[in-house]
């Protein structure tokens, strides 16, 4: 469960930067927009995490 803490709140980290990073992005910044897409790679890696993490939680959950 700690596991699917962490990961929770490290996708939140990471949405918060996206966000500032998309936000400049629109408004003209260029290299906003590199960091906003390669930190929404690094979400797409803590995703898959969360999911793995969420299955074993309910598996542990279920015994």
């Amino acid at each position: 469960m700690e596991e699917l803490k962490k990961v929770v709140a490290d996708i939140k980290a990471q949405f918060d930067a996206f966000a500032k990073d998309a936000e400049a992005r629109v408004n003209g910044n260029k290299a906003a927009g590199a960091r906003a897409r390669k930190v929404s790679l690094e979400i797409e890696k803590l995703t898959k995490q969360f999911r793995k993490a969420s299955i074993e939680a309910d598996k542990v959950a279920a015994k």
